[in-house]
């Protein structure tokens, strides 16, 4: 299953439910995404030539993030560019999701193992602004 959160037409997120399948390979960001997210499944004996990438220039004005949630239950609470409250989901073990734009934050439901990969390099402070979160009677979790 695939979740996209979106906003005034702008994709925020990508979410890749632990239980999506599908044979062969998907893209699920377009071509202009600085971060690309895919699925593949591939049969035995499958091959993937050797290969090695080109030197490429190629600007990155916003960080994008990819999460794979390796165990635990994490609440993720969205935000537009202007810091306003949107919704929030559910994610749990094997779930990996693209943070594109907009704002985020996280709860750990319940104690939780996560892999982040993001473009670097990091920036530091520089990197992100930090806010209030909503108050937790005001979450509204999208099933």
């Amino acid at each position: 299953m695939i979740q996209e959160i979106m906003h005034n037409s702008k994709l925020l997120s990508v979410i890749i439910r632990r239980n999506f399948q599908k044979d062969g390979i998907e893209f699920f960001t377009p071509d202009d995404f600085s971060q690309q997210l895919a699925y593949m499944k591939r049969p035995k004996d499958y091959v993937i030539p050797p290969h090695v990438h080109n030197a490429v220039v190629r600007e990155v004005q916003f960080t994008k993030e990819v999460l794979f949630i390796k165990s635990g239950v994490v609440r993720v609470d969205f935000y537009d560019d202007e810091k306003n409250y949107l919704e929030s989901t559910i994610l749990n073990t094997g779930d990996v999701i693209l943070l594109a734009y907009g704002g985020h934050g996280f709860e750990m439901i319940e104690e939780s193992e996560i892999i982040e990969v993001k473009q670097g390099p990091y920036a530091g402070e520089m990197d992100k602004i930090r806010f209030e979160p909503i108050s937790k009677d005001q979450i509204k979790v999208n099933k």
